[in-house]
């Protein structure tokens, strides 16, 4: 029994069945991509600037 789960790790681990990495090409950015990162920007700044001015008047 110990042979056979030996094999059996031996033949899972083995590097022939594993792929090479492939490296991620990053894709370029559209102009809408852009304008609603820009708006969300825009809104986390904004609800940074409330939540100071509701801090600030406690």
């Amino acid at each position: 029994m110990r042979v056979l789960s030996f094999f059996c790790a031996v033949l899972v681990a083995s590097p022939v069945l594993a792929d090479g990495f492939d490296r991620p090409i990053p894709q370029a950015q559209s102009a809408t991509a852009e304008f609603w990162f820009a708006v969300g920007s825009l809104g986390l700044i904004a609800a940074l600037a409330f939540v100071q001015w509701l801090v600030a008047r406690r």
